[in-house]
């Protein structure tokens, strides 16, 4: 397998997710895709040190003026928010692949009651907030928004999952496809059930995938350095070229009388 498209599948994945930050921010002012890449990789390397990536959101709010702050951090939650729908659906999947039909019940189970609990107390507000306001404030979003959205959250979730399949054929790792991305899937729905910090990202899906994987016949140490060396693919490499934007953001922001324009 090249490294240059190993690579290119790095790139790929940054770059959906940029355009997704691109189609969402639109609803309220057009960015750039070279604007949207600063604000990507800059709340990236924000996040690097923060549970789950929280900083994420304070760091995309750093492009923008005060005013915006809240939707802003409104639409990172709906970028966000996706992406974990999606990888939920698929790891579910994928566990049932793998004979844990138990824990997909189980996963599916805790689903239906959460929309269940959100629907039946979607009035009660905490601080002004309530789960009705918010899922008005989804619909006042165009639906050809949320259908791009959706759209290129499904192209960077195949994309970096295969980044993974195509690095272990390349380890001569020959599993079946569906079993390979079965257990893919598995992995990164359980890691991004647990609160980590992205510098530690590699630690904990190593860890998952080498339980799954290795039950599988994969030799252990194959699993440890493909799971870093994906992390250095897709969360160093970023970060690295994030830290200039973080660092310079004043100078590389949209100008507040650009975003007043909205």
């Amino acid at each position: 397998m090249g490294i240059g498209f190993i690579l290119l599948l790095s790139v790929l994945n940054r770059l959906f997710e940029i355009l997704k930050w691109q189609n969402l921010v639109s609803c309220f002012h057009k960015i750039t895709l070279q604007e949207s890449t600063k604000q990507v990789l800059g709340a990236l390397t924000a996040g690097l040190f923060t549970p789950n990536g929280i900083g994420e959101y304070a760091g995309k709010a750093l492009f923008f003026e005060k005013s915006k702050a809240k939707k802003i951090v409104f639409l990172n939650l709906i970028c966000n928010g996706i992406q974990m729908i999606l990888t939920t659906i698929f790891g579910t999947i994928g566990l049932w692949i793998l004979g844990y039909g138990f824990w997909a019940l189980y996963v599916l189970g805790i689903a239906i009651s959460f929309f269940l609990f959100s629907f039946l107390f979607r009035k009660i507000k905490i601080k002004g907030y309530s789960i009705e306001k918010m899922i008005r404030k989804i619909n006042e979003i165009p639906k050809a928004i949320h259908q791009k959205n959706i759209f290129l959250a499904v192209c960077r979730y195949l994309i970096f999952s295969h980044q993974y399949y195509f690095l272990f054929l390349a380890f001569d790792v020959h599993l079946s496809y569906l079993t390979m991305m079965a257990a893919i899937a598995s992995v990164y729905f359980l890691a991004s059930a647990l609160p980590t910090f992205q510098f530690l990202d590699f630690a904990v899906k190593g860890s998952i995938a080498v339980y799954f994987l290795g039950i599988l016949g994969v030799n252990e140490w194959i699993v440890v350095f493909i799971s870093t060396l994906m992390w250095f693919l897709n969360v160093v490499l970023p970060v690295i070229i994030g830290s200039y934007f973080v660092m310079n953001y004043k100078m590389l922001s949209p100008t507040i009388s650009e975003v007043g324009k909205a």
